[in-house]
């Protein structure tokens, strides 16, 4: 997977990611103040039934979005970690493994998607694999 593809795979992840959370808030600022959720009074919340069924499915809504980003961003970062692991160098590659399984994935993701190398473009110093080395 080349880098571009990466990078658009994470921006489109970025992009619906943010979509989701804004729906979500955006539906319960207007269930607030539509009165479907009351907030105060003898009870501490107050929750309509009969008008909830349109904050649920935009909840719904959010939450798929909200999910499909997810899984586009898991699925930028192993194409990341797939293209540096073809790389020579390797440090690239256990930054983003390092900082991706403890859960700052995102901060690797941004600094590859900036300045990271790809391993795919012409001139890229590629790992040679010792079964392919010809010894004299």
């Amino acid at each position: 997977m080349s880098k571009t593809v990466i990078t658009r795979l994470f921006v489109g992840a970025l992009v619906v990611g943010v979509a989701g959370i804004l729906v979500s808030v955006v539906s319960v600022l207007i269930a607030l103040a539509d009165g479907v959720i009351v907030i105060g009074g003898p009870t501490a919340v107050t929750v309509k039934g009969d008008a909830l069924a349109g904050l649920v499915i935009w909840l719904v809504i959010a939450s798929l979005l909200m999910g499909a980003a997810s899984i586009a961003a898991i699925a930028s970062w192993l194409g990341a970690l797939f293209n540096t692991f073809r790389l020579e160098d390797k440090l690239w590659f256990i930054a983003l493994l390092i900082l991706g399984l403890a859960s700052f994935g995102w901060v690797a993701m941004i600094a590859y998607v900036l300045a990271g190398p790809d391993s795919t473009r012409p001139g890229a110093v590629l790992a040679v694999s010792t079964e392919a080395r010809v010894t004299s």
